[in-house]
């Protein structure tokens, strides 16, 4: 190992260490913007969860409420144990469950409207061939393999 170091030049050796440290701080960038993005995803995650958590129980105080506050229908329904029902609801105002109901009632009332799909002209004419399709031969399926 010493003869090959010996036939380096300093000057080699210098751009070498360069090289070495150049790479160890790229290292060592992209591990700190590991560290920040992974964070940053986390954080995003769990704001997400508690969320998820929150709509959770105001769905479970509502649906208790529309029914009667029977748990064990509701529960038998869901296929949730009872216990695990009433204890996600206990948190929930009377007030806030109204409100998660109200919301229910007035998504319920507006009427389903299609829209139609003008930014996409390639979709349009699919309705109508998948739409023969259930009553198609057999020879028209052997078409279709060959397109």
């Amino acid at each position: 190992m010493t003869t090959s170091a010996a036939g380096v030049s300093a000057a080699e050796l210098r751009r070498r260490v360069r090289e070495i440290e150049a790479l160890q701080a790229k290292t060592r960038e992209l591990a700190a913007g590991n560290v920040l993005t992974t964070r940053e995803a986390a954080v995003k995650a769990a704001l997400a969860k508690d969320e998820a958590d929150v709509a959770a129980r105001e769905a479970a105080a509502a649906a208790l409420r529309l029914f009667s506050n029977d748990a064990e229908l509701v529960a038998e329904l869901l296929g949730v144990p009872a216990e695990e029902l009433e204890r996600e609801a206990k948190p929930v105002t009377a007030a806030r469950a109204k409100e998660v109901i109200e919301s229910l009632r007035t998504r319920a009332e507006r009427p389903k409207t299609r829209r139609s799909r003008t930014g996409r002209p390639a979709e349009t004419p699919a309705p109508a061939p998948a739409a023969a399709q259930p009553v198609a031969s057999p020879s028209d399926d052997s078409r279709a393999d060959a397109a």
